[in-house]
């Protein structure tokens, strides 16, 4: 290092740390966003002032998005966006944990690439990357051989496990305020009245279509002492809805020793005062079992909302897919679901185009979706993913030919739901307001999570109302997914 560059490195250094400022900007799912808060809150316990602001900032960290085609290149987008900002650029998350060396050899504008185990010390590999120290690319591995094969094992591993709160634990980084030290470690980066609490990380399926697995690893449930003190401290923070995410909830606690795990943490999140919606997300058909149904109809505060991941009909698809089911045992769930509770919201996502996909597949999906009667539906053509053992299976479909499958389902997803949103009309619900502008005020139903599932457009009495209200409201109108609703009941 020359004589200049060592006290350049050095003056970085030194700087108050009260000026070390990172820009973390996050893309992706759900998961990823609970990943960031916890980055926020072990950067700002090594003094660095956490904001989204890329442009006045030392270091923009892009926590980036491997799953798909698509995503990853907006990853890469938004990486080359912060290069252009003249501060240090950092890329973590899934597809740097995925493709770590690699993804730095092709973009030299990152300054650093950081894969899930430098999460613990991530504050210090800032340090020095501002420092102009070089820190080592990440380097990657099936993350599902990092632990232990059996589910009851996994608990004692010391294997770093990603956005874990546990692998928190030993850098003694300042946890959120009010919280059992040892459970919680987070901090908000959006205000409002919800928010995302993870329950596990990782997946033990093995569908051929996805790559998660092998970055993410193996399924590590959280415990249920740790996710209760988030919950509760998110409701200290104002959060009246949480939204519970992982790879796959539906596994959650097989690692534990508890085969109704779920049903326990739902009712002791119910327990926690100013927590006033709970909604389960990724749910996988298969393993929805009769008693979980139960116990979220039961439990008052868990909204009856069911995201079910389906990804096609057709058992010979789905078999492909290495995954369970079929047109008529899909049917027959959700009939069970509405047994129990008839106006409960239910949404799940597609694939068109996998391998072997016949146009009588095809023919079989749309047919569901019409039967299903769904809020929502995702629909997405496939594509090969690297890795995945779908690349070398053999039926691949030609890309035209997908491209018209996802627009004929895709046309027909949008028709459908708009029925559905319209067989909502004169039914009366509870509504969270989330929006209060000067054209209007929005929010959303039990039937709708965050973002993915339309909001509801509120008239009537509406002044006075704030950010955080419930109200209760007749529904008068929709428009696609949307709705419109009258308000009948002063909000509480």
């Amino acid at each position: 290092m020359s004589p200049a560059h060592s006290t350049s490195a050095q003056e970085a250094t030194d700087r108050d740390a009260s000026r070390k400022s990172v820009a973390l900007l996050t893309l992706g799912c759900a998961r990823n966003e609970t990943d960031s808060e916890e980055l926020a809150a072990r950067l700002a316990a090594g003094g660095w002032q956490i904001s989204d602001d890329g442009e006045n900032a030392d270091v923009v960290m892009v926590n980036t998005c491997g799953f798909i085609e698509q995503a990853k290149t907006e990853s890469i987008d938004v990486l080359l966006d912060a290069s252009s900002t003249g501060a240090k650029v950092v890329a973590t998350g899934c597809m740097a944990e995925r493709y770590g060396k690699d993804l730095a050899e092709s973009l030299p504008e990152a300054d650093a690439v950081l894969g899930f185990d430098h999460y613990p010390d991530m504050a210090a590999r800032l340090d020095d990357i501002l420092a102009g120290r070089t820190v080592a690319s990440h380097q990657p591995s099936d993350r599902r051989k990092l632990l232990p094969l059996a589910p009851a094992a996994r608990q004692g591993s010391a294997a770093v496990v990603p956005g874990h709160t546990r692998a928190a634990q030993a850098d003694g980084a300042a946890v959120a305020a009010g919280s059992p030290q040892h459970l919680v470690m987070r901090k908000r980066l959006t205000e409002g009245p919800v928010a995302n609490l993870k329950l596990a990380s990782g997946c033990d399926r093995r569908c051929t279509f996805c790559a998660i697995p092998s970055f993410r690893g193996s399924f590590v449930s959280r415990t249920p002492e740790e996710i209760i003190a988030e919950a509760a401290w998110l409701a200290s923070e104002g959060v009246k809805e949480l939204n519970l995410v992982s790879e796959n909830t539906t596994s959650y606690g097989k690692d534990l020793s508890d085969p109704q795990a779920l049903e326990h943490l739902l009712e002791g999140m119910a327990a926690i005062d100013g927590i006033e919606w709970i909604r389960l997300s990724y749910l996988q058909p298969a393993e929805l079992r009769p008693s979980l149904i139960e116990a979220m109809h039961r439990t008052e505060k868990v909204v009856p909302y069911f995201d079910l991941s389906f990804q096609h009909s057709s058992a010979k698809v789905l078999r492909r897919m290495r995954r369970f089911g079929s047109t008529e045992n899909f049917l027959a769930l959700l009939k069970q679901i509405r047994d129990v509770a008839p106006l409960a919201g239910a949404r799940t996502n597609v694939i068109v185009g996998f391998p072997g996909e016949t146009e009588d597949d095809v023919q079989e999906l749309m047919g569901f979706l019409e039967e299903a009667r769904l809020d929502s539906t995702g629909v997405f053509a496939y594509s090969d993913e690297d890795g995945t053992e779908a690349v070398d299976l053999d039926g691949h479909v030609d890309e035209d030919e997908v491209s018209d499958r996802h627009t004929r389902v895709s046309m027909l997803v949008d028709e459908l739901v708009s029925q559905r949103a319209s067989d909502r009309l004169g039914e009366v619900m509870k509504v969270l307001v989330e929006s209060v502008e000067d054209d209007g005020v929005d929010g959303r139903g039990e039937h709708q999570a965050p973002e993915v599932d339309g909001s509801i457009a509120l008239v009537g009495e509406v002044d006075g109302l704030e950010v955080g209200d419930f109200v209760t409201a007749k529904v008068v109108d929709s428009s696609g997914v949307d709705l419109v609703a009258e308000i009948v009941e002063e909000s509480w």
